[in-house]
Order: structure tokens, then C-alpha cells, then sequence
């Protein structure tokens, strides 16, 4: 029998329904199941009886005395009465509740390892060389290892890959900006840092760059010699950094040690960086799991090879391209320019072949920005088309884009600084850690300075990635501190604050009572009173909540039922003395019900990659 029990009446009604109207059921047909709204009339009930009737013609009550004449819970329940139209009420049986209590209170917490173990290969944070990370990188962070974590604790093999881009001709102009100055002796290349590097990358950049309308512009309006000299100049001196820059290129994909090394360090500083904000973040980010597109570099020639030499990619204009019609896609692939030259679609479409055929990947998530919906809708069909999705069995995997929504500002436009520039991921984490610490500091003035420092960090990071968490993943969403970092509501500091408060009772109980946690397991449960059995049948949810987490790829399935977790654990300790119960019985009772509270609150946050407190 399944742990959560409302699971296991849902499938024990569908077979009723089937055996008591055969022929007549409609396909698909729900048996809407759903917590009694009056707890006196029982603890659940199926309301389907109605929907079912209006669709066979036939009285609503007949229909539900078929079901329950049908029904067998036993074990489960005590047999159902019909109410009102064809409401069938139904009473769980205390021991069928403490039953299924016992089964999860294990170190799994009921959560039993697949029948069938997969790959699941994440794809994670998605940072770019010589850049620094910023507010957009929040999201595919937190989002991609939060999806890492639930497969993982579901028992999958999880393969992370954080797609790094040191590739191309943007990374040749920053290599040669900074190789010029190192050359020079103006820039010491063991000295570098990331500010100076994202100085360096925009001032590439813009040296690069032609203003081929302005010369028009000048031309057309005939605004005279000095201003045609002074585009001429500047045109010329931005196609001369320009072929240093594709000069640049071609050394790098020779291999030129000096501009490697240059290179090299430019990597090793960004990554630094970004392994640093990811830890911060509590976020498994490695370099190991760092999957940079120079390691396809060698590849794209081969695909693309492959793709014309099978008719899968065919010329377009002196383009290369992959229709995909067949797919519902009407917009073809871009997959070489005209130039010769590659795309990100050419580097994702390597990495759906390598992810798929060389890591084994069964599943591949890409928690990216919603607006590359195109993109990956395009790469996985044309990955498909070319079998590059395809499984040692003959099947393909499934590709799934995680898209997410837009982190915003008060103003509901993009969060930005009041610059206009992209607010950075570091200044953001040390903003909510700051702001936390002082939210602890009035809360628990008694901290040692050590003891504030540690929850402040739990707490402020704990606050940021649960706002981005708990909100639906597709949808943008407003970047509010004060909200955040609120004790009340459905909040990361809520959260951790109910795991510290139950963590309280059993220091509490082990000083008043000499009763430890371990001694209230051996307690059998009894869930007598309505916030008792509330909470239970809360508890028993969880695998079912992490399941469906985890199959959506929506980690704000997981937010939600943590919150009605520590919402209905708080009904029951206001309702429900523990420490101060009726007697000894009673007592331990309730404290291994706390014991199961506590431990799956801390799972489920560590789960979503949050840290649980013994203390605040």
C-alpha cells in the first residue's frame, strides 16, 4: 500500500468506478478525490459521481451507490456513505493512518529507489568568459540545480554540465585585447581579475565594431569632410581590431601557445568566479561538471559533415540548413553561415549527441531563459532528425527545455541597477546576507557573533533561491528583499524557522523529560485529534510531491507542499499540546510525530539546496 494514502484511495476508486459502470465509464475519468471540507462528515471524499451521472443519464446517487457497492478499502478505511447528491464521504482507519505513518518513517522517508534507474543530464548555470555573473544567472542556477537535486534524491544518475561559453570570435577579441596589454607590459597576465577582464571584453567590443550607418548616414546628409574622416578612421580601425580578432581565432584553433596561454588564464579567472557565486549559492557547480564549447570545437566540422552528407542539413542561399516541418516547426535550423561559419545551434546539437550517446543520458534538461523556446524547440528536433537523441536501445531521450520567466525589478521591468546596468549575482547574495543579519540580530540578540554570521549566510541565500523556487517556473516573478526575507508566509526564513521551532521541542523534551528523539521512534503513532490527522496525511504527501516536482520539472510543486507542511505542523502545535500532553503516552506520540515533521521539512529544503537550522 502506498504511503500517501489519498494515492492510494484515488486508485482503489478508479477500479471501482470500472468495475461499476464497465463500459459506460468515460475514458480518463477522474475520480476527484479531495480532502472532506467538514472533517465531522469524514476525512476525504469523491465527488464524481455527479460528473459521471450528467454524462451516462442516470440519477447521481444511483451512480454512487454503484462505486461504493464496488469499493473495497479495506485497510484503508471504513466503508463510505453517500451524502447529499452522490457525495461519498470517507473515514480513514486510525490504524491504516498510523500504518502508513510507520512505513515512511524510515531513513528513505518513503521514498524507494526507481524501478528503473536513469540518467538524468542537467544543464546548469551557463556562464561566459570574462564576464561576470549577474541577476540572469540566478535562475538557471538555482532552477538547474534544484532539477540536479530532486532526480538525485529520487535515486537517478544525475550528470550536471554547466555550458561555458570560451569559444568564438567574441573570446579571440577579448584574448587579443588582453595578450596586446600583457605584451605590453600594461597588464600583468598572473595579476588579472574579473573586473579588469569585463573591461577589457566591452572595450574588445566596441573597437570592433564598425558604425557602417553612421558612414552612411554622413554620406546621405553630406555632413561634410571632417565627420566623413572621422567615420572613415573609425570604420578602418574597427575592420583592422576585427581581423586581429578572426587572426586571433585562428591561432587559438591552431593551438598557438601564446595566445592559449592567454586564454587559459582568462578561463581560470572566469571560472574562479563563477565556481565561487555558485557555492555562495549552495549550488553543486564544479569544473568538473563544467563543459566548456572549446571541448566541441573539434566536433562542429564532423557535424555538420554528417548532417549534409545524410540530407539532413541541405544549402539554402549559400547557408546551411535543417527543415522541420514535419515537426511543426516551420522555421528551418540554421546550422553554417554562408561564411562558413558555426552557431549555437551547431554547439547544441553536438552537445544533445554527446550528452545522449557518450554520457547515456535518458533525460536531458535545460533550465534556459524562456525566450531560447525557439531554439531548443528547433536543436531537439533536428537532434531527433539526426539521431542524435538516440538510446543504445533504439529509442530516444527526452529533451526537455526548462524554460523560466524573467527575474524583475519594483517597476516590473527587467531587475536592473539604476543604471540600467545588470545587477551582480555577488552584490545580490551579500545584499540578502547583510540584510538578513541584521533581521537576525533583532530577532535573536543573544547570538554569538560567529552563531549570526552562519544563519544571516542560511538564511539571505536560503531567502533568495526559495523566492525564485517557489515561484512558477514559466512566469516572471519581482525581486522583493523585504518579502523574501519575511518570517511569515510562504518564505525560505518561514520554512527554516519551522524546522528550528521543532528542533527547539526535542531540546526542550531531552531537558525536561530526559527524552531524546531516538526514544520517541520506539512511540507508536496515534492520530486522534483533526490537526493531528491534518498533519499525517500532509506528511504522507511528500513522496508524491517529490515525484511530481521532479517529472515537471516545476521545483515550485516542492515549495508549495513544504509550505502546507509547515503551515498545517503549526495548526497542530498551537491545537495539539506536545511537552505539556495529557500524559506520557500521548506525549511521545506527538514528538515522533514531530520527529517525521522536522526530518522531512530539512529533506525536502536540502532537496531545493537550502540550508535547515537547529537555531535562528
Amino acid at each position: 500500500m502506498s504511503t500517501d494514502l489519498l494515492t492510494e484511495l484515488d486508485a482503489r476508486f478508479a477500479r471501482a468506478m470500472r468495475d461499476a459502470l464497465g463500459d459506460e465509464l468515460p475514458k480518463n475519468a477522474p475520480t476527484l478525490i479531495s480532502p472532506a471540507r467538514n472533517t465531522e462528515f469524514g476525512d476525504f471524499q469523491c465527488n464524481a459521481a455527479m460528473g459521471l451521472a450528467k454524462r451516462i443519464g442516470a440519477k447521481p446517487r444511483d451512480v454512487a451507490q454503484k462505486i461504493v457497492d464496488a469499493i473495497d478499502l479495506s485497510g484503508v478505511a471504513e466503508p463510505p456513505d453517500i451524502a447529499g447528491p452522490g457525495f461519498i464521504n470517507i473515514r480513514l482507519l486510525p490504524e491504516a493512518l498510523a500504518g502508513a505513518l510507520a512505513a515512511m518513517d524510515q531513513d528513505t522517508l518513503g521514498i524507494e529507489p526507481p524501478a528503473k534507474t536513469e540518467t538524468v543530464v542537467v544543464d546548469v548555470c551557463g556562464v561566459n568568459l570574462a564576464k561576470q555573473m549577474h541577476v540572469g544567472h540566478l535562475r538557471a542556477t538555482v532552477i538547474g540545480d534544484a532539477l540536479a537535486r530532486l532526480n538525485e534524491r529520487l535515486g537517478n544518475k544525475v550528470i550536471r554540465q554547466n555550458h561555458f561559453g570560451d569559444w568564438g570570435l567574441p573570446i579571440a577579441m577579448v584574448t587579443e585585447a588582453v595578450k596586446t596589454r600583457v605584451d605590453s607590459g600594461e597588464l600583468s597576465l598572473d595579476a588579472l581579475n574579473l573586473e579588469q577582464l569585463e573591461r577589457e571584453y566591452r572595450g574588445a567590443q566596441a573597437r570592433c565594431t564598425p558604425d557602417r550607418k553612421g558612414l552612411a548616414a554622413v554620406i546621405k546628409f553630406d555632413l561634410g569632410p571632417k565627420a566623413l574622416a572621422e567615420l572613415e578612421t573609425q570604420n578602418d580601425e574597427a575592420e583592422e581590431h576585427l581581423a586581429r580578432a578572426k587572426a586571433a581565432l585562428l591561432s587559438l584553433q591552431s593551438g598557438d601557445e601564446s595566445y592559449l596561454a592567454v586564454w587559459k588564464q582568462i578561463s581560470a579567472v572566469t571560472l574562479e568566479s563563477c565556481f565561487g557565486n555558485c557555492a555562495k549559492l549552495q549550488a553543486n557547480v564544479t569544473e568538473e561538471a563544467t563543459a566548456g564549447e572549446s571541448t566541441y570545437s573539434n566536433e562542429l566540422a564532423g557535424v555538420i559533415e554528417d548532417l549534409e552528407s545524410r540530407g539532413i542539413a541541405i544549402e539554402s542561399d549559400g547557408a546551411l540548413i535543417v527543415k522541420l516541418e514535419e515537426f511543426g516547426i516551420k522555421e528551418p535550423l540554421l546550422v553554417r553561415k554562408r561564411d562558413g561559419g558555426f552557431l549555437y545551434a551547431t554547439t547544441d546539437m553536438a552537445g544533445v549527441r554527446r550528452r545522449v550517446q557518450t554520457l547515456g543520458g535518458d533525460r536531458l534538461l535545460y533550465a534556459v531563459d524562456a525566450r531560447q523556446g525557439l531554439h531548443f524547440r528547433q536543436v531537439f528536433a533536428a537532434s531527433i532528425k539526426a539521431g542524435y537523441a538516440k538510446r543504445a536501445d533504439g529509442t530516444d531521450a527526452q529533451l526537455f527545455h526548462a524554460a523560466f520567466g524573467t527575474v524583475l525589478g519594483n517597476d516590473n521591468k527587467p531587475f536592473k541597477t539604476r543604471s540600467g546596468e545588470n545587477v551582480k549575482l555577488r552584490d545580490l547574495l551579500d545584499e540578502a546576507v547583510r540584510r538578513a543579519e541584521r533581521a537576525v540580530s533583532e530577532k535573536s540578540p543573544d547570538l554569538s557573533a560567529d552563531e549570526r554570521t552562519e544563519i544571516a549566510e542560511a538564511v539571505g541565500i536560503g531567502a533568495i533561491k526559495y523566492a525564485d523556487l517557489s515561484s512558477d517556473r514559466v512566469k516572471d516573478y519581482v525581486f522583493d528583499f523585504d518579502r523574501m526575507l519575511a518570517f511569515e508566509g510562504n518564505t525560505g526564513p518561514y520554512l527554516q524557522y519551522a524546522a528550528v521551532r521543532i528542533a527547539s521541542i526535542f531540546r526542550k523534551a531531552q531537558e525536561r523529560f530526559d527524552i531524546s528523539e531516538a526514544d520517541a521512534q520506539s512511540a507508536p503513532f496515534a492520530c486522534v485529534e483533526p490537526e493531528e490527522k491534518a498533519l499525517a496525511l500532509e506528511l504522507l504527501k511528500y513522496g508524491t510531491a517529490l515525484s511530481a516536482a521532479a517529472d515537471t520539472c516545476e521545483p515550485h510543486r516542492l515549495c508549495t507542499y513544504l509550505y502546507d507542511l509547515a503551515t498545517s505542523f503549526s495548526s497542530f502545535f498551537a491545537n495539539c499540546p506536545v511537552l505539556a500532553a495529557d500524559d506520557d503516552s500521548i506525549r511521545l506520540a506527538r514528538l515522533r510525530l514531530c520527529s517525521l515533521a522536522g526530518r522531512v521539512l530539512r529533506d525536502g529544503l536540502q532537496t531545493l539546496g537550502i540550508r535547515a537550522l537547529d537555531r535562528m
